[in-house]
């Protein structure tokens, strides 16, 4: 199935988890990719899979830190002239960090949102114009679970997700006539290396009982980041050319 021949994406976050995945799955469909992520390595290890994989000439990796207005400003035009334009925008970047809400440091909560809202504000700004120039142009946008439902210890985290999925809403009706779709993925209970070493900052006094309410309830455990790429894929192809200003929740049946 080749969904994304002659497509042309832009994905940040794409040094791991599910940033990463995404990107394996849009190459195996045919599609041109620049991968963007702060860690080099994590995009050496990107690249590295895609040669193994025979799609070294449809990737193009860029170092960069989505909450820096002006690496932004040079990275969207510098990724959308080796596209040759750009058709989608997948914006995975994000930090979790945890504490108790009464412990948070300003600074804390800043970084959150500095980089998980903001930095998907400034990647959408600067892609803009170019995606709509593209065909049947899509942004595709990482809210989460605990933008709608109680993650304890996580306002911060919960707070930036809220904003983006608030965001995804007026992004959709602002552009829908110029054809831009706009929509969001929301994950939960998935092992991706934001959670694999558990949650940064989690409080040792946390009351752990509150976690059973975040169990998945199909009984398989945490999901792999190759389960929330292959929903991306089909948000950002044809198959879900009716689908906008909206939110898809991947959880397992957690919340329910």
């Amino acid at each position: 199935m080749n969904r994304f021949d002659g497509r042309r994406t832009l994905i940040t976050g794409a040094g791991s988890g599910i940033g990463q995945a995404t990107v394996h799955r849009i190459l195996a469909e045919g599609g041109r990719v620049v991968a963007a992520d702060i860690e080099a390595a994590g995009l050496r290890v990107t690249a590295d899979r895609a040669a193994a994989e025979g799609a070294a000439g449809r990737l193009e990796t860029a170092v960069l830190d989505i909450a820096d207005e002006a690496a932004v400003r040079t990275a969207v035009p510098a990724a959308v002239a080796g596209l040759g334009g750009l058709d989608v925008l997948v914006n995975a970047a994000g930090i979790l960090r945890a504490s108790h809400t009464h412990e948070t440091a300003l600074a804390d909560f800043q970084q959150v949102i500095s980089i998980n809202l903001t930095g998907t504000f400034l990647m959408i700004r600067e892609s803009l114009p170019a995606l709509l120039e593209g065909r049947a142009p899509v942004v595709v946008n990482f809210s989460s679970t605990s933008a709608s439902f109680a993650h304890p210890y996580m306002s911060a985290y919960a707070a930036s997700k809220g904003g983006i999925q608030s965001m995804t809403h007026a992004l959709a009706s602002e552009y829908g006539k110029q054809g831009l779709r706009a929509v969001c993925v929301a994950p939960g209970s998935i092992a991706s290396g934001m959670t694999s070493d558990g949650v940064p900052g989690l409080p040792e006094d946390a009351d752990m009982s509150l976690f059973v309410k975040l169990t998945p309830a199909l009984g398989k455990g945490f999901a792999s980041p190759d389960t929330v790429a292959g929903v991306i894929a089909m948000l950002a192809s044809q198959d879900g050319a009716f689908i906008t200003g909206t939110e898809i929740r991947i959880d397992g049946g957690t919340h329910m």
